[in-house]
Formats: C-alpha cells, sequence, structure tokens
C-alpha cells in the first residue's frame, strides 16, 4: 500500500468522520421519506427530490438524479424502498464518473523537464491559503521539490499567512510583499523555480469578486508573464470552494469558471457542515474534476477525491 493510496483504512476512517453531518442530515431524511412504504412510488421521489435541493446537490443536478432513478422504476414497477440508497449511490457515482479524472488521483507527479505549475483561484475566506500549504506539505512529503509563490497582493494577511505556512512545511515562498503586481510574483516564482529545479509550483492568486472583467484581465496577465518562463504555463488551475457555503461555492465556481479556464476543483470545510452535497452539484453543473476534498483543519486533512469513497461515505 503506498504512502497516499487513497483507499488506506486512517484516511478512509478520517473521511467517514469528515463526511459525518452530510451523511446523518441526509440518511436520516431519506429514511423518513421511505418509513412505511414498500415501493418507490411518485410521491417517495418527490420527498427525495426535495432532499437532495435541501442538501444542496443543486436544482439541475437532482433532476438529472431523479429521472434517471425514475427511468429505472418503470423498467421494474416493484422496485423496493430497500433498495433506493443503493441505486441513488449508483446514479450519483456515475454523474461524477463523468467528470471525474483518474489521472488526478495522485500528490506524487511525474518527472518534468520543467516545474508543474499549479495556479490557486478562489475567494478569500474558502481556505485557499491553508490548501496551498496543505498541498505543499503533501508533495513535499512525497519526495518533490516545491516553491511557493504569493501573488495574493491584495491582502496582506495572504502574503504572511503563506510565508507562515512555507515555513511550517519547509519550502521556499516568493513574495514581494503587499500591493506587488501580482503578475511579477509570478514571473520571479517561475524564475527561480527553473533556477532550482523545482518539480512543483503553487501560485497564490487574489480572491476578488467585485469585478468579473478586473479579475479575468488580472489572471490573464499573470498567465501570460508565466509563459514567458514555462510556455504551457499554468499546467492546472485549481479552484477553491467552501463547501459549507452550499449554493454560494457553485455561484463563485460560475464566476470563476467564466473569468478563466478552471481545470480542477478543491472543496474545503466539508467536515463542518450537512451540505456535502455540494460537491455533487458542483462537479456535475460544470463538469469539472473535484481533486481535493478538505475533511478537517489538520495539515493532512486535505484528501485526494475519489468518487467511489465518497459516495460510499455519503450514503452508506
Amino acid at each position: 500500500m503506498g504512502l497516499f493510496d487513497i483507499f488506506s483504512k486512517d484516511k478512509k476512517e478520517k473521511l467517514d468522520q469528515g463526511l459525518e453531518k452530510s451523511k446523518t442530515g441526509m440518511f436520516s431524511k431519506i429514511s423518513k421519506a421511505v418509513a412505511g412504504k414498500s415501493t418507490v412510488d411518485d410521491e417517495v421521489l418527490d420527498d427525495l427530490e426535495e432532499i437532495l435541493v435541501m442538501s444542496d446537490v443543486g436544482v439541475s443536478t437532482t433532476l438529472k438524479i431523479i429521472e434517471n432513478i425514475e427511468a429505472r422504476v418503470a423498467k421494474d414497477k416493484y422496485l423496493g424502498t430497500s433498495e433506493l440508497n443503493r441505486i441513488l449511490k449508483e446514479e450519483v457515482a456515475d454523474l461524477l464518473d463523468k467528470n471525474s479524472n483518474e489521472s488526478l488521483l495522485s500528490f506524487n507527479f511525474p518527472k518534468r523537464d520543467a516545474p508543474y505549475v499549479i495556479m490557486v483561484v478562489g475567494v478569500n475566506g474558502v481556505g485557499k491559503t491553508t490548501t496551498i500549504g496543505k498541498l505543499a506539505y503533501q508533495f513535499k512529503k512525497a519526495g518533490k521539490k516545491v516553491v511557493l509563490g504569493a501573488a495574493d497582493t491584495f491582502r496582506a494577511a495572504a502574503v504572511d499567512q503563506l510565508i507562515i505556512w512555507s515555513e511550517r512545511v519547509g519550502v521556499p515562498c516568493i513574495n514581494q510583499g503587499m500591493d506587488a503586481d501580482p503578475a511579477s510574483v509570478a514571473f520571479d516564482t517561475l524564475q527561480s523555480a527553473v533556477f532550482q529545479n523545482a518539480d512543483i509550483v503553487l501560485i497564490d492568486t487574489a480572491g476578488r469578486l467585485h469585478n468579473k472583467v478586473n479579475l479575468m484581465n488580472e489572471l490573464t496577465k499573470i498567465k501570460r508573464v508565466m509563459q514567458k518562463i514555462i510556455p504551457d504555463a499554468p499546467h492546472e488551475v485549481l479552484l477553491v470552494l467552501d463547501g459549507s457555503t452550499g449554493q454560494n461555492a457553485a455561484e463563485q465556481a460560475k464566476q470563476f469558471t467564466a473569468a478563466t479556464d478552471v481545470s480542477a476543483l478543491a472543496i474545503t470545510k466539508l467536515d463542518g457542515t450537512a451540505k456535502g452535497g455540494v460537491v455533487i452539484g458542483i462537479s456535475a453543473e460544470f463538469k469539472i474534476p473535484v481533486k481535493y476534498i478538505g475533511i478537517g483543519e489538520g495539515i493532512e486533512d486535505l484528501q485526494l477525491f475519489n468518487k467511489d469513497e465518497f459516495v460510499d461515505s455519503l450514503f452508506g
């Protein structure tokens, strides 16, 4: 079993604990909906639809799930309520499978001629900088040489926080302080990473949504400047979302996907909320693979997302 095996027992137990609030809330409601009923009828499906929407799965995603279950009910007239949870798990897993990317399931990126650049985006307060720190820790633990770039220069605390994380993890952090040009910081970071023969570069960016045009321009400028050093950078744009905000996280995903080419998602703070269904809705609606989920405050509580493990923990 590998060091970062997503199926390891301790990881699974931590995942179960992290999703306990979401599981308890959803499972108890489903149990009440089928109480006293032997078959899945229209009333059960109506109740299930309401439960999924209230669990922040999202309206459009919920309708897809319900339609698929209705088709299965129509095919098997005697589908029992005892089978509903199994069917729900299968439908959700299938939905997530359509937006998954198995190549994401690793903290151990293959060796490249140039550093692998991850640009991290997301609004302030979602755990963006903390996620970068935890990623740096996991990458370093996997034997990778990591460099951080503090390009969120709009907020002094963001630069300071990333420096603290870099010292805690033991990796360099390139910064120019508050109010510096983010693109300049990104340029210096990549230049330093190439000189140090680094494997991974994590670039923190400003979390502002007050003006989508400004956000788009800033992120585009950062990309353009980085490409002067590494032509195909960034190799990944990771959007960090706070799972506890439910549909607000979905709205943030909408804004950022309109502003830049988001290629992966990290959904944090799932341990403190009953809104775990938002992972399903956002992945399905935006067709972007979820790469990491945050299920605790500990440095190792950022897990690689595996749809089968997630569905099993949420509906198991």
